[in-house]
């Protein structure tokens, strides 16, 4: 097998920096021993920007004056916390962190009622999962920019999505995808293909990484392991429809016109062991004909796997050889791609190489030409494939023409033309296409820019995730914290503006400009079927062994100074916060009965238990909100 680290296009410069390595020591160097190996620039761009913080090349600061606003939202994912987290940028002030797969503490999540619904319960009304591993995060798109009106983000352990609200930056809805494991990418589409009066965000892709047998009743042949790409309704928030499909997903793309959805694919093998997932000379990127798709389902061509209603087409490449008939599209890429993304301009998807120092630019007009019989041969989409540097990850876009992709092993920023990069490609060996280097502190993977994939790409900010953070910030002992980088890239020259530490392991992350969402500063007590509207309402309602509580709060008191129940009862409480300022949140609290939660203002919460010790327990408010906060306590008393 030809080593995948060879050059595909000539190189440009002559490599003076580093040779590059073959297959077998880049796999050692992926596991992360390179994070500061000599990085001298070979391109014809000149050295890697120095990373600077003084300002320099018009680098704009940071550190806003007390009482400034920042200029843009960033929604992260938390990684291993299994939530979302909101940063105002450019100062990287961690504004909230929004629970949705995992137990917040602060919040009450996965200790409410309410949340616990959205969460999943077992029989007995304990969570069905309470760890999460959320890896991406996007938001909903209309006119083919950011409209405010809901985040995803997935677990990738327990294979679910779930949506935020961004009028109240909350959890709303957690679905889970059947027959996947491993989900990884997801990505909302930017109009409806099946209507084009309907330029707005009507469903979310989900890839499926890890293939299992399908139904998984497990069965060792794993000549029958398959993948599935899904469909979320972004409204509803049900399963759609899956794509059966030929080795699995990683990232996922979508098309601004609404027509394509795309996963770059590692393991096209579909290989169960590590030294069968490398066997192939390159893997693919893989297309999906959206009207094509849902049509099929639409005319019951499909079929439903095990437990599943939901219609699962066949995607796999023999099935879908006509290019007039067919659901997907495979476009050769080289081996182990890492990432897929979409160009402001809208015209192509880059896919970056990982083990191979190249990105490949896929021309998405040129796909549907094949989709409708007009080129004859689908790897004829592909109108660049141009070196970078070692180990290209994850790009991101400033709206001028350029691409900004990371490059793991070197632990650099390259900045570089796409049209110039496509000259290059078809042998105008004068274009230099590598106009900028910067170096960051380290391995870094997650790339994001502000405005970066909507056709309002600004150009402004660029942020990266650093995997590795020695030497950067105070030792904490071995679980290190990961780096987090801001870039100025309004210049030619891309400078590092601040670097913050990030408990681990986020990964993905937009960046839009704060006039695009609309928050809501107080709840409507109308948004909650069991509010307690008036304090007169308040009280114990018995119904043999079920008590329900009614209280309310309201600075610096609740409704009840005391309650009564008994050893044995079923205890529902129900709290309203009928305060209506602004920032003025109450939490209730009983000791000895794993309960502590929070209501907003106008804001109406739930929680359920068992009475199951005698005693006297103070009950009181855990969110400092009067300066008689200490003295807003009420009584349970549980009577033998």
């Amino acid at each position: 097998m030809k080593s995948e680290i060879q050059l595909s296009t000539p190189n440009p410069a002559g490599l003076a920096r580093r040779k590059f390595l073959n297959t077998a020591a880049l796999a050692g160097l992926s596991l992360g021993t390179v994070a500061c190996a000599d990085k001298k620039s070979e391109n014809v761009a000149g050295p890697a920007s120095a990373p600077s913080t003084d300002g320099a090349h018009g680098g704009a600061s940071v550190h806003l004056k007390p009482g400034e606003l920042d200029t843009y939202y960033g929604i992260w994912s938390g990684g291993h916390t299994g939530d979302m987290r909101i940063l105002g940028l450019p100062s990287g002030r961690e504004l909230l962190r929004i629970p949705c797969f995992v137990p917040d503490a602060l919040v009450g999540w996965g200790i409410t009622n309410e949340s616990k619904a959205i969460m999943g319960t077992k029989a007995d009304g304990s969570l069905r999962y309470t760890v999460g591993d959320s890896h991406h995060t996007h938001a909903s798109y209309k006119d083919g920019n950011y409209d405010g009106r809901y985040s995803w983000i997935n677990d990738k352990i327990n294979s679910r999505i779930a949506r935020v609200r961004l009028d109240y930056f909350i959890c709303d809805k957690i679905t889970q995808l059947p027959n996947v494991q491993g989900f990884h990418g997801i990505f909302p589409d930017k109009r409806d293909p099946v209507d084009p009066a309907i330029n707005y965000t009507t469903r979310v892709f989900c890839g499926g990484e890890f293939a299992i047998p399908l139904p998984n009743t497990g069965s060792e042949d794993a000549s029958k392991y398959r993948s599935l790409f899904s469909c979320v309704d972004a409204e509803t928030m049900e399963v759609r429809w899956q794509v059966l499909i030929d080795g699995n997903c990683d990232l996922v793309a979508t098309s601004f016109d609404g027509k394509l959805a795309a996963t770059n694919q590692y393991n096209t093998e579909m290989g169960a062991h590590y030294e069968d997932m490398m066997a192939a000379e390159r893997d693919a990127c893989l297309f999906y004909n959206v009207a094509r798709i849902e049509a099929a389902v639409k005319a019951g061509k499909f079929k439903t796997i095990g437990k599943s209603k939901v219609p699962v087409v066949d995607g796999t490449r023999e099935a879908n050889s006509d290019p007039k008939t067919a659901l997907t599209a495979y476009v050769s890429v080289p081996k182990n791609p890492h990432g897929v993304n979409a160009t402001p301009d809208q015209k192509y998807f880059i896919c970056a190489g990982k083990l191979s120092p190249t990105g490949t630019v896929i021309e998405l007009a040129k796909v549907l030409d094949w989709f409708d019989g007009k080129l004859e041969k689908l790897d004829s989409a592909i109108v660049a494939e141009v070196e970078l540097g070692l180990g290209p990850l994850h790009t991101a876009f400033d709206g001028r023409g350029n691409a900004y992709t990371t490059l793991f092993l070197d632990s650099q920023v390259v900045k570089w033309n796409i049209e110039a990069a496509i000259k290059f490609h078809n042998g105008d060996k004068s274009a230099k296409y590598v106009v900028d280097r910067i170096d960051v502190q380290y391995q870094p993977g997650h790339v994001n820019a502000s405005q970066s994939e909507t056709i309002a790409a600004d150009g402004k900010y660029l942020a990266v995730g650093c995997k590795f953070s020695k030497d950067r910030f105070l030792p904490v002992g071995p679980l290190h914290a990961e780096n987090e980088q801001l870039i100025d890239i309004s210049g030619e020259k891309m400078v590092l503006l601040a670097d913050h530490p990030v408990r681990g392991e986020p990964h993905d992350f937009i960046i839009f400009k704060r006039d695009l969402v609309k928050p809501k500063q107080v709840y409507s007590l109308d948004d909650f079927p069991n509010a307690i509207k008036d304090p007169k309402e308040s009280g114990v309602f018995r119904q043999g062994k079920k008590v329900t509580v009614k209280m309310t709060s309201q600075a610096p008191a609740f409704s009840l100074r005391e309650f009564t129940v008994k050893k044995g009862d079923q205890v529902t409480l129900i709290l309203t916060n009928l305060d209506k300022i602004e920032d003025l949140t109450h939490g209730f609290a009983i000791p000895n009965y794993n309960v502590n939660f929070i209501v907003n203002p106008q804001e109406t919460a739930s929680v359920t238990f068992l009475a199951d010790e005698p005693g006297v327990y103070w009950c009181y408010c855990t969110h400092f909100c009067h300066a008689l906060h200490l003295e807003m306590r009420t009584r349970m008393i549980v009577e033998a």
